[in-house]
């Protein structure tokens, strides 16, 4: 069955330039998670995002599902915009919309000239766990998520330092649709791109969260070694960094799009 998602224009350009396209982590609304990073990026830049099914402002989806579904869900909604765009366009997504990436660098390589898997990994969890959390969604519903997810999405503080910021994450959490949650946690059961990454042709970067406890900085230097790409850590941030750590996440995500233009790459690091 066709998974049909919704855009979100989250910054428009000064002047015609390149496109980045974001993708949310599971759980969270594209806008909340990436308006404060969209601010912080490039003038030039266009940046539209994209709501996984039965969040934001995607309709629910109560059928099986693939993290390569929703890939080439992307590739289908993103279509107009590749087309119309006189630049290079890039993607960047946040945990599941991460591992959407991989498989977009992985099946879609003439689709984007770039990838950015932030707080995500070829494989992130276990099958089991992710099943065990699938029958609780759709036993007691979404809202049971917010208050294990409060402790794994934002490093110590932010609640403090940005109530406003994450009441709205964890609000969009807590209105995501409970089967289309369930749903996208078994695609995460079976995704696996570990021995797929190998193959990847396009340019990939793969940012951690210094205090990300679900997708550690181990992951992201097993993404870069295997698609012979490169990695970064940012620090003060967990599980959200375009929404703890919108700055620095905008400076590295502009310093991989200023190479994907011809720029001169710079090497990775650590924020």
């Amino acid at each position: 069955m066709t998974i049909r998602i919704t855009l979100t224009q989250l910054r428009r350009p000064e002047r015609p330039g390149g496109l980045l396209v974001v993708g949310p982590s599971l759980g969270t609304a594209v806008a909340p998670l990436w308006a404060a990073c969209a601010a912080e990026l490039p003038s030039d830049l266009a940046v539209v995002g994209w709501d996984l099914p039965g969040h934001g402002a995607s309709a629910p989806h109560d059928h099986p599902l693939t993290v390569d579904d929703l890939a080439d869900a992307v590739v289908e909604a993103t279509e107009g915009l590749r087309a119309a765009s006189g630049a290079p366009i890039a993607y960047a997504g946040v945990s599941l919309g991460g591992a959407v990436g991989l498989a977009l660098a992985v099946h879609h390589a003439d689709a984007f000239a770039g990838v950015v898997s932030i707080a995500s990994g070829a494989k992130i969890g276990e099958a089991g766990g992710w099943h065990e959390r699938a029958d609780l969604v759709r036993r007691a519903g979404t809202p049971v998520m917010v208050e294990g997810s409060a402790k794994r999405w934002f490093a110590p503080g932010f609640i403090e330092r940005e109530p406003a910021r994450a009441t709205e994450l964890l609000t969009s959490l807590q209105h995501a649709d409970s089967a289309s949650y369930a749903r996208c946690c078994e695609a995460l059961a079976a995704f696996d791109a570990r021995d797929d990454l190998a193959g990847v042709t396009v340019p990939v970067l793969a940012l951690a969260g210094e205090l990300d406890e679900v997708a550690p900085p181990s992951m992201a230097e097993l993404v870069a070694e295997r698609s012979g790409g490169s990695c970064g850590v940012l620090a003060g941030a967990a599980h959200l960094p375009p929404a703890e750590q919108p700055e620095a996440t905008a400076r590295r995500l502009a310093d991989f799009l200023h190479s994907l233009r011809g720029g001169d790459a710079q090497e990775a690091g650590h924020e």
